[in-house]
């Protein structure tokens, strides 16, 4: 038994969670009068209607991993009429199924918050709206900080099919801990596959779990199983449609949250890729660039940046070899200078290559994306940005919301919100004036960016351009910069308020991802 989720515990923080709660109030995001006025996108309060899955996962206000998970139905008009969630937390334990009430508010620039009330507390999600299907997250409240998704639901009535999915959390001892793998649900919701597990630098590679899924009813979870020799895994399972589902794990042995994704097929489409990946052991590191697959060779080949610890270095050219396709496709690859990973374990999937680093160097987990050639940021365009970090100099955890429009001068503005962990509190900043300067992407598909916060010099990035519509992002900040060496991945999606804008960002995973574990704080 985790001995973290003790009664005493859970009862130190529900009080805790109770005083915040009636502190907490709805902010109108994009609405304030001391704050920029935001851009006009085409979104209002209606842009939410019907049912939306729900994801955060990032650290409490006490620098424990924290991730919620859930689905609400909004009624249009600022209002919801159904929820349920849970909260998963290695402070205080698993609460889960927890019935919600609150509301919500959208400005026109598309940036949002809701408020969900449950027997625990109050938590607010911030986020940003791409469609009336789609946006990003970040937890916005005391309770802690975090980074997900927000996503349209349609009816299922059946699990059965072919999947993959990518988890990240931390074990039972709070190091950093991320799994992949593929699994098979038959028409009876059994389940076969395998999956591949780096527990804080620590492979176990190639296990074969068995279990069982089964749906929820309403706004109500279902569940799912993976038992193997590592283990026996226990899920909450909220799906967003027939191809993707957001997981969180339930048991309180390990604390693991994330996303599955269709098979369409267990081959790897050969072509170009953009990709990020983050995590670490001791220090933070991140990756961004670009792969292209051989399916002739089987091999891999491309050029990477590398953010590691606060340290840049850009434009790494690096190649792989894969080796036999196996279950789901699971395909293992031999890196050659590829930094910090010199083995991935790769899946393929209708939301991307779900990646995770299979070997003792670190540990590190990502997606890479097919990429359509020629993407450019549009001028005159809104678009919403999301960026999770960890933060070496202040040793916190930093997840930002934002709406930009760019201008026909390379140039954007709009608002920011900002959440800090530091491990003792969280600080927020809310309806900053955010700007910058950014230059195209090149024939790669690479561009960059400078930013700025009430017209100071904030946060650098580079992007990797999946489509016209969606970018990857890593931050490139390093010690001598304005916030000091910080290390985080995000993307920046096209905005339209019409419905029919899906395309790639509808399966853009943001699963936050894993924390070094000398950042943790203990009490």
């Amino acid at each position: 038994m985790n001995p973290l989720g003790s009664p005493k515990c859970a009862g130190r923080l529900l009080m805790a969670l109770a005083a915040i709660s009636s502190i907490l109030m709805i902010a109108g995001c994009g609405s304030s009068s001391s704050g920029p006025t935001p851009n006009n996108s085409g979104f209002s309060d209606s842009s939410l209607t019907g049912t939306y899955v729900f994801s955060s996962s990032g650290d409490d206000a006490d620098g424990y991993p924290l991730a919620l998970a859930g689905a609400f139905t909004a009624n249009g008009s600022g209002g919801l009429t159904a929820g349920t969630m849970d909260v998963v937390d290695p402070n205080v334990g698993v609460e889960a199924g927890l019935t919600i009430s609150g509301s919500y508010e959208v400005g026109t620039d598309g940036r949002g918050q809701v408020s969900l009330s449950n027997s625990v507390g109050t938590f607010v999600l911030d986020f940003v709206l791409s469609s009336t299907s789609h946006g990003v997250v970040t937890e916005f409240d005391s309770n802690g900080s975090g980074s997900g998704t927000l996503d349209l639901q349609s009816s299922i009535t059946s699990l059965a099919g072919n999947y993959a999915f990518s988890l990240s959390g931390a074990d039972s001892g709070r190091n950093s801990f991320a799994s992949v793998g593929a699994i098979t649900v038959s028409t009876g919701d059994a389940v076969s596959g395998v999956q591949d597990f780096n527990d804080y630098g620590t492979p176990v590679l190639g296990e074969t779990p068995s279990g069982s899924a089964s749906l929820g009813s309403g706004t109500g979870p279902g569940t799912i199983s993976l038992s193997s020799n590592y283990g026996t895994l226990g899920f909450d399972l909220y799906p967003i449609d027939s191809t993707h589902w957001k997981l969180i794990e339930t048991d309180d042995i390990e604390f693991l949250s994330g996303d599955v994704f269709s098979q369409p097929s267990t081959s790897i489409t050969a072509g170009p890729y953009a990709f990020t990946m983050l995590g670490g052991t001791t220090v933070p590191v991140g990756n961004g660039g670009f792969v292209t697959y051989n399916s002739t060779s089987n091999t891999f080949s491309g050029s990477e940046d590398i953010n590691d610890d606060g340290t840049v270095v850009p434009g790494v050219t690096f190649s792989g070899t894969g080796g036999t396709p196996g279950t789901g496709g699971r395909l293992v690859v031999a890196l050659t200078d590829f930094s910090p990973a010199t083995s991935w374990v790769v899946y393929p999937s209708s939301g991307g290559l779900l990646m995770l680093e299979a070997d003792s160097a670190n540990i590190t987990v990502g997606a890479a994306y097919a990429q359509t050639t020629g993407a450019t940021v549009a001028a005159s365009q809104g678009y919403g940005f999301n960026l999770s970090a960890f933060n070496t100099t202040g040793d916190y955890l930093e997840n930002d919301i934002a709406q930009f429009t760019t201008t026909t001068s390379d140039t954007f503005s709009g608002a920011i919100d900002i959440s800090d962990d530091y491990g003792n509190g969280t600080a927020l900043a809310q309806d900053q004036a955010f700007g910058g300067t950014y230059v195209a992407p090149n024939s790669n598909g690479e561009g960059s960016a400078a930013t700025t916060v009430k017209s100071s010099d904030y946060l650098s990035f580079n992007f990797y351009a999946v489509d016209s519509s969606t970018f990857l992002v890593l931050e490139t900040d390093t010690s001598s910069g304005p916030i000091g060496a910080q290390i985080g991945t995000g993307v920046f999606l096209e905005q339209s308020s019409s419905q029919a804008q899906v395309r790639a960002q509808s399966h853009i995973a943001l699963a936050h991802p894993v924390r070094p574990h000398s950042a943790f704080k203990r009490k």
